[in-house]
């Protein structure tokens, strides 16, 4: 039995100490929230029509955006009609606003041209004639030559690396059917390659498809090279984007239309033997007729659409870019190809916010000073160690020479929480607030409960004329059942609370919720073993140790 206390003492020591070794050593500490260390807070709010669907959606491509790009524990709220972006440490107004301005709205671009990323070949040879206008070059794994011309300078490729308007240079190899830089106006050149199928079809909703048809021809192009890297938000620019995985790049041109085209009901479903995405057409110039015109571009495969595929856009990355397979489609759209039933659910979900798009304004920009995070923790620091050595006081008082295990336990669910902030701080963002190091302190009373009801049962048991060692096993054993009792009770309320809420609220809960787990994992591994060890010990009989008369009555046979 003592060998068992002391493991499970040694161990709890052993864990929690070498945790917090392990988070000094790798540099691991709390990250701070807004209120704490300073930071931005953006307020928007929606512009013309909109509905709450398309407000939820819009705080999720934000959330995306900003989990994305590492910003530590950003908080996304929505408050009514408005949207709170709270982004702690960023002191940058310009970055916080491209941090949160997400459109969120789908734009249905040609394809100019693709191109697959593949490793880039050493071995292969680039000639390009001399000039001091950018050149653009084409990786390619099989035998092509093409011959385009890209603000004045003629360039041949033969082999690999490229550059896309003096940009960074990428080894991609060319796609079949495909030729980057076509715009319209332009001659054609011959291009040597093998047709092949393009992922995704697009068929019509009663399910008929065309088979795709081969291309032998491809134009070639006089494209002022700035506007290669036109901005993605802007409909009327030839941009370059990649796809969501980045396995593939597209040069795509002026939209043809919005998500707008699609009604709210797109969904993924089993389409000719795969998995595909399904979506109706709206009525009207800006459903079914904008959409066809598009389609038939692809389907003829003409200059504007020159690859005869068409591409899906959010927010700057192709999510599906299928060939058109007729000209003209009437109630419906099924998107089929390999997708996986993620995949298609996906597109679905894209397509969906596509139809519901809304436009956010920034209303108001509040920056939060260093220095005014700076006195917002001190002051919860001091207020919070004011709070303990008060509690700790009374502990000492009126449990005397117990109140040193108090004061142990506590120092230990501290440690134990240090840990676990700064863990969730390095891996997932967690950021300490304002909010937070209230329910830290509010749990010092959860804890204090705990030691309070096994302290008393322990004196009950005394007062009978128990022994020590005998007393310390009986009230642990009934003060157990108390005490996880009521520390369930407060994790329930710290999880509603923290699921049915937002913002600081939201975060009051969660680290109380921490804390309640702390304090159970302490009160079993530390206050238990502790309190049973020094029962054991001799010197420790007198009940003044203990803060209790000495003077009891025994009861028989105990």
């Amino acid at each position: 039995m003592t060998r068992r206390l002391v493991f499970s003492l040694t161990g709890l020591l052993v864990v929690v100490l070498g945790s917090f070794a392990g988070n000094i050593v790798a540099g691991n500490e709390p990250a701070l929230g807004l209120d704490l260390q300073g930071g931005i807070s953006v307020t928007q709010e929606p512009v013309g029509e909109f509905d709450s669907v398309s407000l939820d959606l819009a705080v999720e491509r934000i959330r995306e955006r900003i989990d994305s790009l590492g910003v530590a524990e950003p908080e996304i709220i929505r408050q009514g009609n408005a949207i709170v972006v709270n982004l702690p440490g960023v002191a940058n107004q310009e970055e916080a606003l491209r941090l949160v301005q997400v459109t969120g709205a789908v734009l249905l671009r040609p394809v100019l041209g693709a191109l697959q990323k593949t490793p880039t070949d050493p071995n292969a040879s680039t000639t390009t004639s001399s000039g001091s206008d950018p050149t653009t070059t084409l990786a390619t794994d099989s035998t092509v030559a093409v011959t385009s011309t890209l603000g004045g300078v003629t360039t041949t490729i033969p082999a690999p690396t490229t550059t896309l308007g003096g940009g960074p240079s990428r080894s991609l190899p060319m796609v079949a059917s495909t030729v980057l830089g076509s715009t319209p106006g332009s001659t054609d050149a011959p291009v040597t390659t093998s047709s092949e199928p393009s992922d995704t079809v697009v068929t019509t909703d009663d399910g008929s498809a065309a088979t795709e048809a081969p291309t032998a021809q491809a134009p070639t192009s006089s494209i002022d090279p700035s506007t290669l890297l036109g901005d993605p938000s802007d409909p009327n620019a030839i941009i370059i984007v990649d796809n969501t995985d980045g396995s593939e790049t597209y040069q795509l041109g002026p939209a043809f239309g919005t998500g707008e085209v699609f009604n709210n009901d797109a969904k993924a479903d089993i389409i000719q033997s795969g998995w595909g995405v399904r979506v109706t057409l709206r009525n009207g110039s800006t459903g079914a007729d904008l959409w066809n015109i598009g389609a038939a571009q692809c389907y003829a495969k003409t200059t504007v659409c020159p690859t005869g595929r068409m591409a899906i856009v959010l927010d700057g990355v192709v999510q599906s870019a299928p060939s058109v397979n007729q000209p003209s489609f009437s109630g419906g759209v099924d998107i089929t190809g390999s997708f996986k039933e993620s995949e298609a659910k996906d597109l679905a979900r894209v397509l969906k916010s596509g139809s519901l798009p809304v436009r956010l304004e920034v209303q108001a920009v509040q920056f939060v000073s260093p220095t005014l995070g700076e006195d917002s923790l001190h002051a919860a620091i001091v207020s919070g160690l004011i709070g303990v050595a008060l509690v700790l006081l009374f502990m000492l008082l009126y449990y005397r020479s117990l109140a040193l295990v108090v004061i142990l336990g506590i120092t230990l669910s501290g440690l134990t929480q240090w840990n676990v902030i700064s863990l969730l701080s390095s891996t997932n963002g967690l950021a300490l607030s304002l909010s937070g190091i209230a329910g830290i302190i509010v749990s010092v009373g959860v804890t204090v409960d705990s030691y309070v009801v096994f302290f008393e049962k322990l004196k009950d048991e005394l007062k009978t004329g128990r022994s020590l060692k005998n007393s310390a096993e009986r009230g642990f054993k009934s003060a157990w059942r108390t005490i996880l009792a009521a520390d369930i009770v407060s994790l329930i309320g710290a999880f509603t609370l923290w699921y049915l809420t937002v913002g600081s609220v939201r975060g009051f809960a969660f680290f109380l919720g921490l804390s309640t787990m702390c304090d159970i994992v302490i009160a079993w591994f530390f206050t238990r073993p502790a309190m049973l060890l020094l029962s054991r010990n001799k010197r420790l009989q007198r009940g003044r140790f203990f803060g209790i008369d000495n003077t009891v009555q025994p009861v028989g046979g105990a």
